[in-house]
């Protein structure tokens, strides 16, 4: 299958390592030119290193804290420097907030703004060319919390009020010819991640979690998730709008 994702101009924000580590070389094997943005250097330019040796291509690489830094101003200057783009993959945020679900108004912030809030102030900047231009691809790693509600609440919520702005607002420019969509991961374990971890040190844990909750009896890999925001960033997704796609091993 053709994606038609060959020389297409992509923005991947949470870049270098994990879930959006394997979406950036998975585009940068079909030919894109991939701007990654996260905030280990040392990570970036490994990433950068083998993209290039997979496709010579202007990639680029920026080192940011997206939490502690002017959002509006970042989101200028990479359309003046590097746009406008015509794919984003949103991979921002994680459970590792407040689990407090009677936490302070400022917990309850910090969480909506590290997995739903950086993705909208830069998509207020970012869309407008995509809409000018009638073509482009928004996608947010959501998680299947977001839908099961289960685990840390203030991740789960973060994420559910995610997966509603998706839904909204993929609603609202759906005609313009940008898809927006989500992708909500289950459990999935690479190098350095939570269940990677306590695959070594507790394995009964995961062995119970995956008998209960996991219908497919494994972890997911970062190239399950990469291969689904392929297809959604391609041409192919073109009737994809507003979608919320679960790739989590039949969650339950």
């Amino acid at each position: 299958m053709n994606l038609e994702i060959r020389n297409k101009n992509v923005l991947i924000i949470g870049a270098s390592k994990g879930i959006g580590r394997e979406i950036s070389l998975a585009f940068a094997k079909e030919g894109a030119m991939v701007t990654a943005i996260a905030r280990n250097e040392k990570l970036l330019v490994s990433l950068q290193h083998e993209m290039k040796q997979i496709y010579e291509a202007d990639h680029k690489y920026y080192v940011c804290d997206l939490m502690d830094m002017d959002l509006t101003v970042l989101a200028n200057k990479l359309l003046i420097e590097k746009g406008p783009f015509d794919i984003i993959v949103h991979n921002v945020g994680g459970s590792l907030v407040s689990r407090n679900a009677l936490g302070t108004l400022d917990e309850w912030e910090y969480a909506w703004k590290f997995n739903a809030g950086i993705a909208i102030a830069l998509n207020n900047i970012l869309i407008p060319p995509m809409i000018e231009k009638k073509w482009g691809r928004v996608i947010h790693i959501s998680s299947i919390s977001a839908q099961m509600l289960r685990g840390n609440p203030l991740y789960a919520s973060a994420k559910a009020f995610l997966n509603a702005y998706v839904t909204t607002v993929g609603r609202t420019i759906a005609s313009s010819g940008v898809v927006m969509s989500a992708v909500m991961p289950g459990a999935v374990a690479f190098p350095g991640s939570y269940w990677d971890e306590y695959t070594r040190t507790d394995p009964e844990r995961c062995n119970d979690f995956l008998r209960h909750h996991q219908a497919t009896g494994r972890f997911g890999t970062t190239k399950e998730i990469a291969d689904v925001v392929l297809f959604m960033a391609s041409e192919q997704a073109s009737f994809m709008q507003a979608a919320i796609i679960p790739v989590d091993g039949a969650n339950m």
